[in-house]
């Protein structure tokens, strides 16, 4: 199990950004707050089912994968964040946990086939990571909004171009978002979060599994 929380992970990352970095976040963070978009789907609502590319280009349907058992649904922006990077990590670590307990872990991005099986193999990921380029199932599970221009400047300053990453003209990306699919396909709980600083614990994951 892991030493540490998440959450004291990511706020170390978020004290090594700079100031003018971090005021930049908790502005978009703000916009998204207000604005009330990208809230997710409810608890109790029928999962979305779609059908993705994982990292080696085949084809993922959600409907296949919950006739094993429950999903872990995460969405997370990508490898360069290294936000991300952390929660992956940490939730790799409770793979075998989530295993034990019937279900699977299916994380998605938006970015192509090729950065998801880098951060794969740079985290030394075992569980499906999947490629939404176009945010079409982000979408479906009301996670995604448009990167504002002051944020992408921001980004573009640091070397971050989405339009790499993604292989699209639009920036779009989903805030932090887990969902737990039971493998009746409906929703049993859900962390949404603007604040893409914030992930789901670890344990928190393991908890709602073991409700179901």
């Amino acid at each position: 199990m892991p030493t540490t929380t998440l959450t004291s992970a990511l706020e170390k990352v978020t004290a090594a950004n700079p100031f003018e970095v971090q005021a930049i976040h908790q502005r978009v963070i703000q916009q998204l707050q207000e604005e009330g978009k990208a809230t997710g789907l409810p608890v109790g609502a029928k999962a979305k089912d779609f059908e993705l590319p994982d990292s080696l280009g085949n084809q993922i349907n959600l409907a296949d994968e919950l006739a094993k058992g429950p999903v872990v649904l995460t969405f997370y922006r990508g490898g360069w964040c290294p936000y991300c990077n952390r929660q992956l990590r940490a939730y790799q670590e409770i793979l075998p946990e989530i295993q034990a307990l019937g279900a699977q872990l299916i994380a998605v991005s938006p970015q192509l086939p090729d950065y998801t099986l880098s951060d794969q193999e740079k985290a030394e990921l075992s569980f499906k990571v999947l490629s939404d380029p176009k945010g079409i199932v982000a979408t479906k599970y009301n996670v995604l909004y448009e990167v504002p221009d002051y944020l992408k400047s921001m980004y573009l300053s640091h070397s971050i171009d989405l339009h790499e990453y993604n292989g699209t003209d639009h920036w779009l990306l989903p805030v932090t978002g887990t969902f737990m699919i039971d493998e009746y396909s409906f929703i049993r709980s859900t962390y949404v979060n603007p604040d893409f600083t914030k992930r789901m614990e670890p344990e928190d994951i393991l908890w709602e599994l073991r409700k179901l």
